[in-house]
């Protein structure tokens, strides 16, 4: 914290930075989102439509976003641009947000997915898939513990070998074409019966919107990178606009592989679509592949949250914005690893991995980070006002459109969530707002900056 020893090592480079955004972001999502969003659009060319739209809602956030993490390059990500706009209560509660629920729960949701697959592969009993989750979780934190450049070299590799399956999906999809009997069509854009235009097209939104997440998070390891000013939006809008086409086209491969209803491959109600697709293209041994392919990519997904998330607390605790910040705040002497916040992370997501309720948690915690990424956004066009001599080495282009474009679709995100899920929204409020009184006690025990 004050003295050298305790001094985060820079030594993550760009291609450590783009693998973080990636590997976050490219994990379960893309495997398991295809069902979903082809059933509330009810047709392929709106479902493609919603692939496309939420990808470049999530480029221009990731181009607002990138202003701030190289204004602001602090370890603490999102944390810290909401405190420098904001002030310190809704930083702390930002951060509240993120280490006590947000990064625990998806970790915890990945290694429960990382279960399910290790079970199906091998022809485990349920009863196996949380002691596996657990067990996944816990290798993941003691990789991380080895320090960050070790992490940062896990996601690189899981990088490459995630792509590999959605390669060979991609490229021999595209050479077998269609099969024979599926109705895949981009043009005219329109919903499936029974379904509304505008109403498939905004909850097929908010289910891709869940598979691009993550994107923001790199932002947390800029005190670790070696030229955070340079690499970090690099990082962030080449890594958004490759994970869209990658998202593109491999959704396109599925649905013109399967059809979308009507049969017991259909995309509709399927989370083995992958799979079912690999076995059209590759016979019953594909599916095995893929399953493989899925686990690390699921794999190098949680190393990504477990790497980020873990430094969260640490950020607070640098301000004494936690109950026993001398812990939180603690390295490793040769790694420099804060050791408590990851073991803390790994505790409550362990605890959530016991419960049921992953999908009802992880849909939560989608409406809470977004209430804070809509302040993020606006905070770039506060900031241009408020503090026009802060050194910006990277600009939003488009400015001020692209940020209009990030927040309106982020304030379509929450709105729709009041209106369609709001026993969830209220949840994740209240969650949310436990954090407070631990905020006006710890502000008047160590009388912090409240500005």
């Amino acid at each position: 914290m004050e003295n050298q020893e305790n001094e985060l090592k820079k030594s993550i480079g760009f291609f450590a930075g783009l693998a973080t955004v990636m590997g976050t972001v490219i994990g379960a999502g893309v495997f398991f989102k295809a069902s979903q969003v082809a059933q509330v659009t009810g047709s392929t060319s709106l479902a493609m439509t919603a692939w496309l739209v939420g990808g470049l809602i999530s480029i221009c956030a990731g181009l607002t976003g990138a202003e701030l993490a190289a204004a602001i390059p602090e370890t603490g990500g999102l944390t810290k641009y909401i405190q420098h706009t904001y002030g310190s209560f809704w930083g702390f509660l930002a951060g509240w947000a993120q280490a006590i629920i947000y990064f625990p729960a998806n970790v915890a949701a990945l290694a429960i997915i990382f279960g399910t697959q290790v079970a199906n592969l091998f022809g485990l009993g349920n009863s196996t898939i949380v002691p596996i989750a657990i067990v996944c979780a816990i290798t993941v934190t003691l990789i991380n513990f080895m320090g960050a450049k070790a992490a940062g070299m896990l996601q690189s590799i899981t990088l490459v070998i995630k792509l590999i399956p959605l390669a060979l999906i991609v490229v021999v999809g595209l050479i077998h074409g269609g099969s024979n009997g599926v109705d895949f069509s981009l043009f005219p854009i329109q919903a499936g019966h029974h379904v509304g235009l505008w109403t498939g097209l905004g909850q097929g939104l908010l289910a891709t919107m869940f598979a691009y997440d993550g994107w923001i998070h790199v932002g947390n390891i800029a005190g670790e990178m070696k030229n955070p000013s340079k690499d970090l939006p690099k990082a962030i809008s080449i890594g958004i606009g490759l994970i869209m086409v990658v998202y593109l086209i491999v959704n396109a491969v599925f649905l013109m592989l399967l059809p979308l209803a009507g049969a017991h491959n259909a995309v509709i109600g399927n989370l083995n679509v992958a799979s079912d697709a690999s076995k059209v293209l590759f016979g019953g041994f594909g599916g095995k592949i893929v399953t493989i392919g899925i686990l690390i990519s699921v794999y190098g997904t949680i190393n990504g949250y477990t790497m980020t998330g873990m430094r969260i607390p640490l950020a607070m605790a640098e301000e004494h914005k936690l109950p026993f910040s001398n812990l939180f705040g603690a390295l490793t002497k040769n790694t420099k690893i804060p050791w408590f916040s990851g073991i803390v992370q790994l505790v409550i997501a362990s605890i959530m991995m016991m419960t049921n309720a992953f999908d009802a948690i992880t849909n939560m915690l989608i409406f809470v980070i977004w209430l804070f990424y809509c302040m993020a956004f606006a905070a770039v066009m506060i900031l241009r006002k408020k503090e026009p001599e802060l050194k910006r080495p990277y600009k939003v282009p488009g400015y001020p459109v692209i940020p209009i474009i990030a927040l309106l679709g982020g304030l379509f995100i929450l709105v729709n969530t009041l209106f369609t899920q709001f026993t969830l929204a209220a949840i994740g409020i209240v969650l949310t707002a436990i954090g407070i009184p631990f905020y006006y006690y710890l502000k008047g025990k160590y009388h912090f900056d409240a500005e």
